[in-house]
Parts: structure tokens; sequence; C-alpha cells
């Protein structure tokens, strides 16, 4: 079958045509999830899938699903897509490439004619970037249990505006309640969004599992005063309690070596005067590793280092959210395998380091995702690129996965 391609030139002008919605000065894109860009993207991908006989349905979150018949009814089908929601400074890649990939595939084989045996069904989960509404995996977390759809109503941005309210704005707000269904199998198809396989020199990443990623907010406390006053021996300043907590933090990471994470991204002094010696000093702590039991592991000891603060100091830990180490299904890592070997590109297992719907879907049906290339492993930024040839590579190698799962 290695002998069926995609058209290249198709999939390069889809993405191209998609990257104009909500497009940025910079070459970017700012497609927030439920926005009027975001509604402008799907309608042009509802109607590319019309034109080659997709029907669509919308869920009660804002997913969408489009079907396309099988030759046997009683099969289950076989699920492709991502996202179409980008950051508000995102890239033109970032989610889209999966969704337009998908589209590709079943254009490719519309053009010859195949209908797979099972039923396909490409589907654009809402909300996956999480940058407008909070949590982030929305649509994908309602639909396999793991989220509250009431809750994610209620859930606001920056304006104010809640995800129902923007669900009835864009026309988004489908019929049928969001909730899992039996599938054969689902295959989501996306840029690395990190350096390895650019540095590894490989086109195809067969992704066997997810990073468990666990986020904490962890508060000192002090005392505010003035900053001209009084002594620095007789402040008590929680600033220098995180100065000090630091090293420790990330020694500790160290000695879980490579594949552990900790990141700390968010730093902020309250009151934040210049002048002024902070009562608070709040960040967020990003831990992640891909096996399970050493995540808890390290992270319970670097929550045990946050608590040691000097005595007239205090210290709180709060849980933000926690996302459980995956594993992905064998036959779904084995047909991406054996996809990239019948088309002859070069490919290396790899553990994606971050999060995506394929997580929450993992939980409810067998899963797989196939990564590419991308540039400098740039993402969630303007300066995101994937070069064309990744990009076809990734295309092919959904099409023969399909077919292996689909026939």
């Amino acid at each position: 079958m290695a002998q069926i391609q995609i058209k290249p030139e198709r999939l390069l002008s889809f993405i191209t045509e998609m990257a104009n919605i909500g497009g940025t000065p910079n070459g970017g894109c700012n497609r927030q999830a439920l926005t009027e860009e975001d509604r402008i993207g799907r309608t042009l991908f509802l109607n590319w899938c019309s034109e080659i006989g997709g029907v669509a349905r919308l869920d009660s979150m804002g997913n969408i699903f489009v079907h396309f018949k099988g030759t046997d009814t009683t099969k289950l089908p076989v699920l492709m897509g991502s996202h179409l929601d980008t950051q508000p400074s995102g890239g033109k890649f970032d989610g889209v490439y999966g969704v337009l990939a998908a589209l590709e595939v079943m254009s490719s084989l519309h053009d010859q004619n195949i209908t797979l045996t099972h039923p396909v069904e490409i589907v654009v989960w809402s909300n996956e970037e999480g940058s407008r509404f909070s949590p982030a995996m929305s649509g994908s977390g309602v639909f396999a249990g793991k989220l509250s759809q009431s809750t994610l109503y209620q859930s606001v941005d920056d304006q104010g505006v809640s995800y129902q309210q923007a669900l009835i704005t864009t026309e988004q707000l489908g019929e049928f309640p969001c909730q899992s269904f039996p599938f054969a199998a689902a295959l989501e198809l996306h840029i690395e969004q990190g350096p390895i396989l650019e540095a590894e020199q490989k086109s195809i990443g067969i992704v066997t599992g997810v990073q468990g990623m666990n986020w904490y907010q962890v508060t000192i406390s002090g005392e505010t005063t003035h900053a001209g006053p009084t002594p620095m021996s007789m402040r008590k300043d929680p600033v220098q309690g995180l100065h000090a907590m630091l090293p420790s933090l990330y020694a500790k990471v160290a000695e879980y070596g490579e594949q552990a994470r900790i990141t700390i991204g968010k730093i902020t002094t309250i009151p934040s005067s210049p002048n002024t010696v902070p009562e608070q000093v709040i960040f967020t702590l990003d831990l992640r590793h891909p096996e399970q039991s050493i995540l808890d592991k390290m992270s319970e000891e670097l929550l045990s280092l946050c608590q040691q603060v000097p005595s007239i100091l205090g210290s709180q830990v709060d849980v933000l959210w926690q996302s459980p180490a995956v594993v992905f299904d064998a036959r779904c890592i084995d047909v991406v395998t054996q996809a990239a070997e019948q088309l002859s590109l070069t490919a290396m297992p790899i553990v994606s380091g971050a999060g995506h719907d394929s997580v929450y879907l993992s939980t409810v049906g067998p899963t797989g995702m196939i990564f590419v290339p991308c540039k400098d492993g740039i993402s969630h930024n303007e300066k995101e690129h994937v070069e064309p040839e990744h990009l076809i590579a990734g295309g092919n190698v959904l099409l023969h996965s399909l077919m292996q799962l689909a026939q």
C-alpha cells in the first residue's frame, strides 16, 4: 500500500489558508478557543470536509466529529484529529497540523475512491490550549469523563466571558452530549514541540507515551516592611526564603536523571512594589517524568523541600493540576512503526513532554500519536516552523497507519 500518498500541495494549501485566519504580523496565529476567528476556522474546515462527503456533528463542549462511512456499518470508528485553537501568539502548526493532515488523508482516499472497512471520524477538540479558558484540553477531558462540563461552563476568560457564553455566541454549542463512545483506535499527528527529533535527524517520532505532569503553587509568607529603615538581619523576607530554596529543588530533580523536569514558570511578589519588602512570594512548580512512580516520589521529596523554610517564614503548597503518565496502545504504536518502515522514513520512539488531547482519549480507548520535528524545538511561538518534507512525511505515516487500523 506504500504507493498511495497524500497530495503535498493540497496539505500545504490547507495549512496556509487556515493560518490566514487570525494571522499575526510576525507570521503566527491568534485563533483562541471559541472566538470569532475560531468559528471562521472551524467553518472553513467543515466546508472542506463536506466537499469529500464528511458529515459533521457538534457536541455540548464544542467538539467537532466529522464522520466518513466505512463499508461495514457494524465496525467501530477509527478517530483522527487534534485541535484548531491556538495560543495568543501561537504558530501555524500546533494542533492544526493534526486536523488538516487528517483531512488530507481522507481527501487522498476520496481521490482514489477508497472506502475503508471501518468508518473514520476526524475530531476537532475544543479549547485544547487552555489559553482562554482553564483548564487546557477541556473538550477531550469532558469527553473522557475526567473533567466536569458544568464546572467548565463557568470558566471565564480575561473579559469575564464564560465558556458556555462563548459556545452560544460562536454557535458552537452542539445538541449532542459530550461523552465518550466506543472506538476502534485513535491517532493524533502533532509537531514534537521539542528539539529531540531534529537533533537526532529523524523524520518521525513514534510516541510511546506522555510524561506525567504535576503542577503546584508554593506560597512563602513573611512580613511586609519599608525597604529603607529595616536592616537585612531583622527582615522576614520571603524572597530570601525562595533564594535559599531554589538550589535544593534543582539539585533534587537532577538526581532523577535526564528524563526528570522542573520548571518554575511564574514568580509573584505581594505587594509588588520596588521599595517594599513583600509579604508573600508565590511561585508555580511544574514537575514531569514519564514514569508515574518516579514522578510521585520526586514530587513528594520536592514538596517536602518547599516546606523547609526558616522558622520566621511560613510555607504552603497547593495542587493546581495533575496529569498521570500515559503509555499508549501497543497496536497503535506498532502500526505507526510499520507505516514509517513501509515509507522508508527515519523514525525513533519518543515520549511526549507536553500534554495532548490523546492523554485523556487514551483513558477510554486505544490511542497513539505521531510526531514530526519542528525547527529548533520552538512551539507556542510565532516562530514555530516545520519543514514541508516533514509535514508530508507525517501525513503519509498517518495515512498508512489509518489504513492498517481501518481495513
